[in-house]
């Protein structure tokens, strides 16, 4: 069920919302959490109601490991540690890399092991990887809350179970426990709808359309021997494409959890605006961002064993992070050049203060290869594409190409994303003023104009 659907946004959300409230005045907070965590479970079962079933089996499983990693003593504990995490990167494997390793096994070893029929269940990564974290906190003993409706809510909770924000039981658990959370709030409603507005448009009004320009350059480019000006303004418009659609749907998120008053946590900071790569990860998917460190660079060692060891961390960090991503090399070299470029900017530590405009067109340039890499179907597509953007003969037609690159990238500027200042008390504030009115228009506007017709997947479904 997308969050652009008439079926979601008419029906649902609504009715969700409707017995939600209904049920916590009538029956009680713990009624109405579950009530919420159903509604989640019948949300993500819309599409193929059997992974329900893996959902449901991941929490039980996980809930009761945690369980048990809690009653042991040191020894027992970590070895229950392991026994979890294990089967979670067992069923990771098996559903979203076992062809990855059989193809690469057939191509390697010259093997011919026949290719598995599975479909990839929705949300995986998200939800397997919120639990791992979660049985990492236990085993620190960092978890205070084991109330097992809070956690079944945290799993599935619907507004992120699909496509995240990655969500640290710390920040969620403890709200679902607030009473306040259970009785509806104007102010909650009128921030809520905003963001869902702000959402939808940036999904619908701009992913939604750039996604077509992009589509036709990586998909016809090898069949058709595109030029440069296509090929530069299909890496820009897949630039805007993956920005728009997952910050879009961040922001939805955002607003839909609001909607009980719950606060998710949010996910990007203008990315584009970044004067490094460093900067980027700091602000771009900050919740994964900070799953990467927190989960995997420390628990290498971050930078405590030294200076290469602290490079090496990274590299395999960002490695590890393109994987999660998808089961393809494509996203392996994504993430290597990443890691690579976080090493060498935290290897030369640059005295000198380069300029604003010379760092963030840097940024964009290293930033744009590696998307290339990561919408790509193929490693030899997406060389192929790279040729492309670097192939000057001029007798290729791409004038127009080249206006509409330089026309977007003005309004880049000219925007500079100055919506996503998600300064907490700012949002609030400026919500009971102008931006409720008009956001509550566009959203009625684009709700009547496209509830009803096909709108695309969002790109992080698939992760």
């Amino acid at each position: 069920m997308l969050f652009t659907t008439g079926a979601f946004l008419f029906l649902f959300l609504p009715a969700t919302l409707l017995v939600f409230f209904v049920t916590a005045r009538a029956f009680g907070r713990s009624a109405a959490a579950a009530w919420l965590a159903l509604a989640s479970l019948f949300f993500y079962g819309y599409w193929l109601p059997v992974y329900t079933i893996l959902l449901l089996a991941s929490v039980v499983a996980n809930y009761g490991f945690g369980t048990l990693i809690l009653r042991h003593q040191a020894g027992r504990r970590r070895a229950w540690l392991i026994v979890a995490v294990a089967t979670n990167l067992a069923v990771l494997a098996y559903f979203k890399y076992a062809n990855f390793l059989l193809s690469t096994a057939n191509v390697l070893v010259g093997t011919r092991f026949p290719l598995l029929s599975i479909v990839l269940p929705l949300g995986i990564s998200f939800f397997t990887f919120t639990q791992i974290a979660y049985l990492a906190d236990v085993y620190a003993g960092k978890v205070r809350q084991r109330n097992p409706i809070h956690y079944l809510l945290f799993v599935t909770y619907f507004p992120h179970l699909i496509a995240g924000p990655v969500l640290h039981h710390s920040e969620m658990m403890p709200q679902f426990a607030l009473a306040r959370n259970y009785r509806p709030k104007l102010e909650n409603f009128v921030v809520g709808l905003a963001f869902l507005a702000l959402g939808l448009a940036k999904k619908i009004l701009i992913a939604d359309s750039v996604a077509p320009v992009a589509n036709d350059a990586f998909d016809n480019h090898l069949s058709l021997g595109i030029g440069i000006g296509h090929a530069w303004v299909g890496v820009v418009a897949y630039a805007f494409q993956i920005y728009f659609d997952f910050s879009g749907y961040s922001d939805m998120a955002v607003g839909l959890s609001l909607l009980v008053g719950v606060q998710l946590p949010y996910n990007f900071n203008s990315p584009y605006k970044a004067r490094s790569i460093i900067d980027f990860w700091h602000r771009w998917h900050m919740t994964l961002s900070r799953f990467l460190r927190d989960y995997l660079y420390f628990a290498l060692g971050g930078n405590r064993k030294g200076r290469i060891r602290r490079h090496v961390n990274l590299l395999v960090t960002m490695l590890l992070g393109g994987l999660w991503h998808g089961a393809a090399w494509t996203f392996v070299i994504w993430g290597g050049i990443h890691g690579a470029w976080l090493s060498v900017e935290r290897f030369f530590h640059p005295k000198g203060r380069a300029s604003v405009w010379y760092s963030r067109v840097l940024t964009l340039a290293v930033v744009g290869v590696t998307w290339i890499f990561f919408r790509a179907k193929s490693l030899g597509a997406a060389l192929e594409m790279l040729h492309s953007m670097g192939d000057f003969h001029w007798q290729h037609q791409y004038g127009p190409e080249l206006l509409f690159l330089a026309v977007i990238s003005g309004a880049m500027i000219l925007i500079d994303y100055r919506l996503e200042t998600y300064d907490e008390e700012y949002v609030f504030e400026k919500a009971r003023l102008a931006v409720p009115v008009c956001a509550s228009i566009v959203m009625t506007l684009l709700m009547v104009a496209f509830a009803a017709s096909e709108t695309n997947a969002f790109i992080y479904f698939q992760f």
